[in-house]
């Protein structure tokens, strides 16, 4: 049976930030998810384990094989999310934490969030999203998706994982060599988890900026999961 690929954005995105992957996947079998910890509303905002039991909602309703793809931050949801009986065959983690169990997002970067997150009280907004997610994007792909990011909740940088899927779960790593969000050091260290690393020479959004090149390396690997 085909495998289905299921795609998990990061931070302040939504499924939105998928659709130009979606259609260079073209045959793919593609679902996706919206995480609560994103949106407008700063006390209805969700955290990782929300997110995480979002993912979970997700996979029980897709048959067959699945290939979970973690984008930045999505990556420490599927590491919480998924566990051995889930069904799934990959993770693959595209410029993504993929961290251990008692990590949180604010702690592996040290405790304090970095120069652009601009945080009041529950909820974390980015300041200059155009230079640090969308560096190669075009101009008006770039606009486009700055008029849609949301918040993102504080509490899903604080919550630790109780869960590390990719210790049950064969997963690919894909660094991002020019990525302004991740550094790359930090993307090569966490990629030494992985089981597989490949690599791009993008910014921290291949899925807008190289979609055909991304969707020829996810291609494969849906390919064996089937």
């Amino acid at each position: 049976m085909p495998a289905t690929l299921l795609l998990v954005h990061g931070a302040w995105h939504g499924s939105w930030c998928w659709e130009r992957l979606t259609g260079a996947l073209g045959g793919v079998a593609v679902r996706t998810v919206d995480l609560p910890s994103v949106g407008t509303d700063p006390a209805a905002l969700g955290g990782l384990y929300d997110d995480a039991d979002a993912v979970r909602a997700a996979l029980a309703g897709i048959e067959g094989p699945v290939v979970v793809v973690g984008h930045s931050y999505g990556g420490a949801v599927v590491t919480e999310a998924v566990r051995a009986d889930s069904g799934v065959a990959h993770l693959v983690y595209l410029c993504a934490f993929q961290l251990d169990e008692g990590d949180s997002l604010l702690g592996s970067v040290g405790g304090e969030g970095p120069p652009w997150w601009e945080a009041t009280g529950p909820a974390i907004a980015v300041r200059s999203p155009e230079q640090v997610f969308y560096n190669g994007v075009a101009p008006e792909l770039t606009e486009s998706a700055v008029a849609r990011l949301g918040l993102q909740s504080r509490a899903s940088a604080e919550q630790p994982l109780t869960n590390v899927a990719w210790r049950s779960v064969p997963s690919t790593y894909v660094v991002c060599e020019q990525d302004q969000a991740i550094p790359v050091v930090a993307q090569e260290a966490m990629s030494a988890r992985a089981g597989e690393v490949l690599r791009m020479d993008a910014g921290h959004s291949p899925f807008l900026s190289h979609p055909a090149e991304l969707a020829g390396l996810l291609r494969p690997i849906v390919d064996r999961a089937g």
